[in-house]
């Protein structure tokens, strides 16, 4: 067997630690929006001395909390950190101006952060200060974790997930309106995974009459994302399960609606009104999406009816499509979930694009970018 050479060795460790703080930015997952996930390690002589990640919003960033963590003095060793280091100040001071103070001798960075107030000036401070910068370490994985964060950034509106189920004929239910449940738990725990990451759930009035659904987040260690629903007329009952808990899980009904009495008797029990001009038989998605922009809510799950979906495609506003194929088939004449988009022609469709399989059980989870 070929020895490793002391060059390709510590490219193979630069890799596990990178891989590290990759894992421990994913722990702020639900946490921090709409500030990004990172983590950190701290290295000295093959040994990690401390780690850190960003663990909720308004908090320590990843490299002040490895620091903080530190048991040993960190002056001349490496910083693994998966996103650029902020060199402004925000909530928390810069994160440059601890590590140059901390004696740092070494950095390797995962992803560039597209942050104006950032984007290289962070890594053009550490190198004023002497430290030595590697970047583009693990890019790939660093920018995985972070789709949200760079949409949001760069656009300041939401990331959108358009969320479906169906079964292997391409079914959402049977004839008889049968639907619960078309996948198994295990696809359905990866459903409640995504709503912990992002910011707002968001549906329409046509899933909460039929539902009753909480439309909140049912996996370890919770995050209850925002809920947006898209209620043209205002036909949210009072006495919904997502009314009654709109005191303990913000609630937004997006609706053109002027109906003064109706509003009221929402807001006495906790739900905001968006108030939006109609957009065709619905409201404005676009503008929706600004408005929740505004609100500093970086992404969005829908998971509605194929009203909503073919709406939010129309619009362009949908970044990833998530399609949850169960092996069942049920017949029938059911429409398409996205039966209104109807494209005449071929050449009009919504293309999709970088498609990636996950199997959970039985069940294969298709994830394509909108393109």
């Amino acid at each position: 067997m070929r020895k490793r050479t002391p060059k390709v060795l510590r490219g193979v460790f630069m890799y596990e630690y990178m891989q590290r703080a990759i894992e421990l930015a994913k722990r702020g997952m639900g946490f921090v929006n709409p500030n990004p996930l990172v983590g950190a390690v701290i290295v000295r002589d093959g040994r990690i001395i401390a780690e850190g990640w960003h663990e909720r919003y308004g908090e320590l960033h990843a490299e002040r909390n490895a620091l903080k963590n530190c048991k040993e003095d960190p002056r001349g060793a490496d910083m693994y950190v998966t996103l650029e280091p902020c060199c402004h100040y925000g909530k928390n001071p810069p994160c440059t101006e601890a590590v140059i103070a901390a004696g740092i001798k070494r950095v390797f960075v995962g992803s560039f952060d597209p942050n104006p107030l950032v984007a290289g000036k962070g890594i053009a401070q550490l190198r004023a200060a002497g430290i030595e910068v590697t970047e583009n370490v693990r890019r790939e994985e660093c920018d995985a974790i972070n789709d949200i964060f760079f949409h949001f950034i760069t656009t300041n509106t939401p990331y959108v997930i358009l969320k479906t189920a169906v079964t292997a004929d391409g079914r959402t239910a049977t004839h008889t309106g049968s639907s619960m449940w078309i996948t198994n738990e295990k696809s359905r725990a990866d459903v409640h995974r995504t709503r912990k990451r992002v910011a707002a759930i968001m549906t329409g009035i046509g899933t909460v009459l039929a539902d009753d659904p909480m439309l909140n987040c049912r996996c370890e260690d919770p995050s209850d994302p925002v809920r947006v629903i898209c209620d043209t007329q205002l036909r949210l009952p009072l006495d919904s399960r997502i009314v009654k808990t709109a005191h303990e899980i913000p609630t937004y009904a997006a609706t053109a609606s002027a109906d003064s009495e109706k509003i009221s008797a929402l807001e006495s029990k906790g739900v905001k009104i968006i108030r939006l001009p109609g957009s065709g038989d619905g409201i404005d998605l676009k503008k929706l999406m600004t408005v929740l922009g505004e609100m500093k809510l970086d992404s969005v799950l829908i998971e509605g009816g194929a009203g909503l979906n073919a709406g939010a495609l129309k619009a362009g506003i949908v970044n990833r499509l998530q399609v949850y194929i169960a092996p069942k088939l049920v017949g029938g004449d059911g429409s398409s979930v996205f039966a209104p988009l109807g494209t005449d022609t071929i050449d009009e469709a919504v293309m999709l694009e970088n498609p990636r399989v996950k199997h959970f059980g039985d069940d294969i989870l298709i994830e394509y970018e909108v393109k």
